[in-house]
């Protein structure tokens, strides 16, 4: 006789699965797909977001091309040097007779011979910044620190918001000699990137730009506000032009000419 299943019947003996296995089943699964994402991740794979990261592994060691005053590259990684701020590619300064000269295309420039001399360059890893660089500190074959040796040569400024005030005093020496940037009048890269946030604001103010934020070779008048908040405007030739320095983020400005800094309500220096 040809033998049947037997046919299930609406309420019968059939087990069901204890839910106890099958969650710790999935709890199982869980597990083995989190221990590979988390060792996808921490080799390099991806990031968090799926972008291509690279883990701070050892320093990076090798031969540096400049991208400007305070970045290089070192096997395809752009990295920016810690705790200083060079002027920018485009960022021109003013040297005591009033002429403007390319500060930031000399740093770079300056940064490239430095390099040159002592090969290879070996930057060590801090973090990376809000533009996904490797930032780090940096030093040539011989041991020179490229940071310091900026600031000593004035092609960039101590950047106290990063550096806790570690080159503070090569600064104040740059300074009283005169070396670099601190030959004549300039703006802190911080603040020119602020004022030429577009690529239209090197050229030309937009419309979104204050006027007087940034020098040119029409505006050259120095509104500068001193300790007791008095605002004062210095003509070229004056006898405090060259050392004083425009800071735009505590109001100082740029002037065409003498009767818009009057009309702004700030008066002629003396001498």
């Amino acid at each position: 006789m040809r033998r049947t299943k037997p046919r299930l019947v609406s309420g019968g003996s059939r087990r069901k699965p204890r839910p106890g296995l099958r969650n710790r089943q999935i709890a199982a699964w869980m597990a083995i797909a989190a221990a590979i994402g988390f060792a996808t991740w921490n080799s390099g794979s991806f990031g968090p977001l799926g972008d291509t990261v690279r883990p701070p592994a050892a320093p990076l060691t090798g031969r540096a091309t400049v991208i400007d005053g305070d970045t290089v590259e070192i096997h395809g990684e752009h990295v920016r040097i810690n705790g200083v701020d060079a002027p920018e590619s485009r960022q021109t300064c003013m040297n005591e007779q009033g002429k403007s000269w390319r500060c930031g295309k000399v740093a770079a420039n300056a940064l490239d011979s430095f390099l040159s001399a002592s090969r290879p360059l070996r930057c060590e890893f801090i973090e990376r910044d809000r533009y996904g660089r490797f930032v780090g500190n940096c030093f040539r074959a011989d041991g020179e620190d490229v940071a310091a040796w900026l600031v000593s040569n004035g092609h960039a400024l101590d950047w106290p918001r990063y550096s806790n005030g570690a080159h503070a005093s090569k600064q104040a020496k740059a300074k009283t000699a005169k070396t670099g940037i601190w030959s004549g009048t300039f703006e802190a890269p911080w603040d020119w990137r602020a004022a030429n946030r577009s690529p239209d604001a090197f050229n030309k103010k937009s419309a979104t730009t204050p006027l007087g934020l940034v020098a040119s070779a029409k505006c050259r008048i120095k509104g500068n506000i001193n300790g007791e908040g008095e605002h004062i405007y210095h003509l070229p030739g004056q006898k405090a032009f060259a050392s004083t320095r425009v800071t735009t983020g505590k109001g100082e400005r740029w002037f065409c000419s003498e009767a818009e800094a009057k009309a702004a309500g700030w008066r002629r220096a003396n001498g």
